[in-house]
């Protein structure tokens, strides 16, 4: 699966860092004496798991090889063959990314022995630690593996044997990737895609053969989606009106009322209950208990017999999410909860048996399962994969995005979980209040595509402002944003996260917060506000967080002064077309689609939407909620909301492409790569921006 290699983060790389020891430099002529192979896993080197051999050779090893290796003929007396090694050596490198010092090199020695054995070399996915330390550090004086170790301060290895050198060469790599993220430089295809371009500035400076090119991708690597999933939420199957009975129900009653209701499950619990608090009694259930106690058993509590705690799944979640849980948890039964995780429904087999849990569908469970960072950004970077299997099986852009903004939260949920152990093992103790983990921006309005940042928040019941709450939460907050940055979400460089002061606090903390904005007269101090009204809690008390989100709206209803300076910061739409009609493309011949558009759309229904008091999250709910109460033109406001889903599925489509190129994804569109008929619907929605600053006008002209 190459595209599956190419998207995961350099830190979390599935690697095999190999070297080869031979006759000398000229790969049509020497032969190969010694390779050596260990692989590299969750950020580790994994020294246990190691291959090895010298490697039976019937030609003469020239002096001047034999000065650097110290092997000779005697050396490799009883050495098996390279025959004998290959299909182990095949083995031990698939599906992995190969990694070396120079390693086009090694590459091409072992497809020109095994091509002397007469078999089919497929060629692997490499990475070049020589060209990756260049682009991570221009300036050093020398690349050599021996320089590198010097000044990544990694202990020496055995030089000029295979082994060592090739532990010498994953431990640089490891060291290196950091430095590459901080350059831009996140996934393996980023990595490839900026060394072929060192390659390509000096062509001629080495052999054909040791150039870097990424292996032929041979179909989708993903089978195809059945795309139902992806278009329905788990309330459209749900059954609604759970039956929920306490505890202490003789079996005898509770069977009597899956009879009566006609289903095959009961809650035990108290009404209003979370998942956490309550049990699932099943028919499988009931009949273990039966087999188990005979007659007697219909006399018994019906909590004796019942699973707990229940495993649940929210019911504004997509169906995958559904599937994907019950798969992996081998269950039959998820209870379904409201935004204030109260238990409002129960989805079983009935509706989804013809529905399979494949490799996407199991993204989102994996996510919640993934043991540490490493893990998480493996997992991550199966997300284009899905995006564009999607994208294939034309469920639309923005269908995609709230997928994507779905698994954003549990990502953030997971990288907050970890953080919160993390903190545990070091002595910190457990969260001292109950608290939520919010989502902000693109991800909260459920619009995220693949080009992220990290804008999130904390809200936590109680506390000063830097007293000793604050301070386990900013702690809670900088780990979080560490993984999330290591996953493949980067830090916002505008500071909006929970690792920040301004995006972190108590609840009371927070409404203050909201009250100065709302009575505050500079633009200046208003900056980022906009994108708090987006938020949506992903973990922890998210009933606590649903409270303050809606008090926010509420308490921002009307308040024009404070509406008119958001509006303000917001500015004039961008003018995204030409005195002559043509997009107004930047030097690179492309055009920032978010900063052109889609940002003006966004905000636009934000500031409608707050005005009139409507709470929605999504932009397409917000305008479609205006135009309910006949508050604005609603022939524009339809205009508006295509324009919108056609400015995400522009985006989309580029994003995915310069993946697949091994670009770092942005909200910058080719003209050239959407097609003529994208191209014209462009124009038209960009020539419409004007209306957004009318509809802000004629809205908060009170």
């Amino acid at each position: 699966m190459p595209n599956l290699l190419q998207a995961t983060p350099l830190f979390a790389v599935r690697g095999v860092a190999l070297d080869a020891e031979t006759t000398g430099l000229d790969v049509r002529r020497a032969r190969m004496i010694e390779f050596a192979a260990v692989h590299l896993d969750g950020g580790r080197l994994d020294r246990a798991n190691a291959f090895q051999s010298l490697v039976a050779c019937d030609v003469e090893i020239p002096a001047a090889s034999r000065a650097v290796h110290g092997l000779d003929r005697e050396a490799l007396r009883g050495a098996p063959a390279f025959e004998v090694l290959y299909p182990g050596i095949t083995a031990f490198l698939n599906g992995r990314v190969v990694i070396g010092h120079t390693i086009g090199f090694d590459i091409a020695m072992l497809k020109q022995e095994a091509e002397r054995l007469g078999q089919r070399f497929v060629q692997p996915l490499a990475l070049d630690i020589r060209l990756l330390a260049q682009l991570a550090e221009p300036g050093l004086p020398s690349y050599s593996l021996e320089a590198l170790g010097a000044w990544l301060e990694i202990a020496p290895q055995e030089r000029h044997r295979a082994l060592g050198d090739a532990m010498a060469a994953g431990l640089v790599f490891l060291a290196l990737a950091p430095r590459l993220r901080d350059r831009g430089i996140r996934t393996v295809g980023e990595a490839v895609a900026a060394s072929r371009r060192i390659t390509d500035a000096m062509a001629g400076a080495a052999p054909p053969a040791w150039e870097l090119r990424p292996p032929a991708q041979d179909g989708d690597p993903l089978p195809k989606l059945d795309s139902y999933p992806y278009r329905h939420r788990v309330r459209d199957v749900m059954r609604a009106d759970p039956v929920i009975l306490p505890e202490e129900t003789p079996v005898a009653a509770a069977l009597a009322a899956m009879t009566g209701r006609g289903v095959s499950s009961v809650f035990l619990g108290g009404e209003g209950a979370g998942p956490e608090a309550t049990a699932i009694l099943t028919e499988r259930d009931l009949l273990r208990a039966i087999g188990r106690h005979g007659a007697e058993a219909l006399a018994l509590p019906a909590g004796r017999f019942a699973s707990r705690p229940v495993v649940a799944v929210p019911a504004d979640a997509f169906l995958y999410r559904a599937i994907g849980r019950m798969s992996a948890r081998n269950i039959r039964h998820l209870a379904v909860t409201d935004d204030e995780d109260r238990i409002v429904g129960v989805v079983t087999p009935l509706k989804l048996l013809q529905l399979r849990a494949g490799t996407a569908v199991a993204l989102g469970d994996d996510i919640d399962a993934a043991p540490d960072a490493p893990a998480l950004g493996q997992i991550w970077s199966r997300l284009p994969l899905m995006a564009r299997a999607l994208l294939a099986e034309d469920v639309p852009a923005r269908l995609i995005a709230a997928v994507i903004a779905r698994e954003v939260g549990a990502l953030t949920r997971r990288a907050a979980i970890l953080a919160e152990a993390e903190l545990v093992a070091e002595g910190a103790g457990p969260a001292p209040c109950a608290y939520a983990v919010l989502v902000l921006g693109s991800a909260g309005r459920g619009e995220s595509l693949l080009a992220m940042d990290q804008d999130n928040a904390l809200v936590f019941a109680e506390g000063e402002p830097e007293g000793e709450a604050d301070r386990w939460f900013a702690r809670l907050g900088r780990r979080m944003a560490a993984i999330l940055d290591e996953v493949g979400v980067p830090l916002c460089k505008g500071g909006v996260m929970a690792s920040e002061p301004a995006f972190r606090g108590s609840l009371a903390t927070w409404r203050q917060r909201i009250a100065q904005w709302l009575g505050r007269s500079s633009p200046e101090d208003l900056l980022s506000v906009d994108i708090v009204f987006d938020f949506k809690a992903v973990h922890g008390d998210k009933a606590m967080a649903e409270r303050l989100w809606r008090d926010a709206w509420a308490a921002a209803k009307g308040q024009i002064p404070f509406l008119k300076l958001l509006a303000e910061n917001a500015g004039q739409p961008a003018a995204g077309l030409t005195l002559f009609g043509g997009l107004r493309t930047e030097d690179d011949g492309r055009i920032d689609l978010k900063r052109t558009g889609l940002k003006d759309i966004v905000t636009t229904a934000r500031l409608l939407a707050l005005h009139h008091g409507l709470p929605r999250h999504a932009t397409q709910a917000r305008l479609e909620a205006v135009a309910e109460l006949g508050a604005g033109g609603a022939s524009d406001l339809a205009e508006i909301d295509r324009d919108h889903a056609l400015l995400l599925d522009c985006i989309l489509s580029q994003q995915l492409a310069d993946i697949a190129e091994g670009l770092s994804p942005s909200n910058r569109v080719a003209p050239g790569t959407i097609g003529k008929a994208r191209t014209a619907a462009l124009k038209q929605a960009l020539g419409r921006l004007s209306i957004l600053d009318d509809l802000r006008r004629d809205q908060l002209s009170g």
